[in-house]
């Protein structure tokens, strides 16, 4: 990994840039993957499904069946059943708590006689898009289910590209997920928007995806609700002295595995901490199996070298990590200064990996610098907001010049004579 110097302006304009996903080579490709699914329908995901996935779907197989859950369930090893049991207990507790403290309708009077109010209703359906290709992620479904589930969701169903593990549909009977469809990429996006012979559409898409989802995701915005577009996913270490370097080391690897194109950073002011995980990296790096993927992962990961913690707090808050760990002296108040993150790891014992997987925290996070002005998924993103307006005479009238004033301005004739009607006699 390169050393950076926070004073090397440059390097550090373009590590904040992060250069961005380039999505023209495939903007026209997951249009026509669009338009043709809301034309054909089944059809048309029956012959994506054969040309990008190898897998010979039909009508009568979209739908995953009970039996084939039920048989899912008795294939997984318990221990992993038991294990997704856990994590579903305390991700339910955290959204559960969310819930407690936004869920809840309120009113008030901004003057006599006007009543204004909130009401929270739940979204009515939503569709969690699950990767498939590299690897099995019954985690996403926790994350992404569990929460529209707390906020009272009516129905939520998942997409994964065929074949789905074992693993997933286990997961995905843990969180009583009411419909799973065997469509991936582009195509499922479009089934989820459209709606087709076998799959009703639905309100939001949640969930990560490559680049032909997410774009397929931005594409279909406005028909439907989105959650963010995800990016590679990221992690940024904040360490001063007193920091172990092999944690920082582990920490690194693991968020290395994740994708080719995942990204790592280490931002201190220790020449020390440096150079004992740069050994650390090289001795822990040959025991882990995804070392292929590690090595190119790293290639884009960086220590940044900075003058004292009051620099690395300013790095870190200026790159907006998906994950950061503060491994400090006193992680807490490092983390009280921090405006910009996902997610935030307080102290060396609270690895990402807790994070994304059984804490209670979710693991969708706005990833690429987005965390400057967008926020980790949670039982939110599942939620919408109606105001309730409840005015008397005495309210109105206590209303009136105001209304009209302003109307008059605007031009709006109809809008002064709809409350003047209402006090002539």
């Amino acid at each position: 990994m390169k050393v950076i110097r926070y004073s090397e302006e440059d390097k550090i304009k373009e590590l904040l840039e992060r250069k961005t996903l380039n999505l023209n080579g495939v903007l026209a490709s997951v249009r026509e993957i669009l338009e043709n699914v809301e034309e054909r329908g089944d059809s048309a995901l029956i012959d994506y499904t054969k040309k990008f996935d190898k897998f010979d779907l039909t009508r009568e197989n979209i739908g995953v069946s009970r039996e084939e859950i039920k048989k899912a369930n008795s294939r997984v090893n318990e221990k992993l059943i038991k294990a997704l049991k856990h994590a579903h207990r305390n991700i339910t507790r955290f959204h559960e708590g969310q819930m407690r403290r936004i869920g809840e309708e309120w009113n008030i009077e901004t003057e006599k006689g006007v009543i204004v109010g909130e009401r929270v209703t739940p979204i009515e359906s939503i569709g969690a898009y699950i990767p498939g290709g590299r690897t099995s992620y019954p985690s996403t479904v926790l994350m992404t289910c569990i929460p529209a589930r707390v906020a009272g969701v009516k129905r939520v169903a998942i997409v994964s590209p065929p074949p789905i593990s074992d693993a997933i549909l286990v997961a995905a009977d843990i969180c009583g997920v009411d419909e799973i469809y065997r469509v991936g990429g582009a195509q499922a996006i479009a089934a989820l928007t459209y709606g087709t012979e076998s799959i009703p559409r639905v309100d939001k898409i949640v969930g990560p995806g490559n680049l032909y989802v997410m774009t397929a995701k931005m594409q279909v915005y406005g028909r439907v609700d989105i959650d963010m577009p995800a990016g590679p996913s990221e992690v940024l270490i904040l360490a001063d002295k007193t920091a172990n370097s092999r944690f920082i080391a582990a920490d690194l690897l693991a968020q290395a595995e994740h994708d080719p194109s995942a990204r790592c950073l280490v931002v201190t002011e220790s020449e020390k901490i440096i150079e004992e995980a740069e050994k650390e990296i090289a001795k822990q790096i040959n025991s882990i199996k995804t070392r292929e993927t590690v090595k190119e992962s790293l290639k884009n990961s960086a220590f940044i070298l900075t003058r004292d913690t009051e620099e690395s707090i300013k790095f870190a808050n200026q790159y907006a990590a998906e994950h950061l760990e503060i491994m400090t002296e006193n992680p807490e108040e490092v983390a009280s200064e921090i405006k910009n993150s996902g997610a935030i790891f307080l102290g060396e014992f609270s690895p990402v990996a807790a994070g994304d997987y059984a804490s209670g925290g979710n693991h969708v996070l706005p990833t690429g610098g987005t965390a400057r002005f967008s926020s980790v998924l949670s039982v939110r993103d599942f939620l919408k907001t109606s105001s309730i307006q409840r005015i008397t005479k005495r309210g109105l009238l206590a209303l009136k010049e105001t209304i009209e004033t302003i109307s008059n301005s605007e031009g709006f004739d109809a809008h002064r004579k709809s409350v003047e009607i209402r006090f002539n006699s």
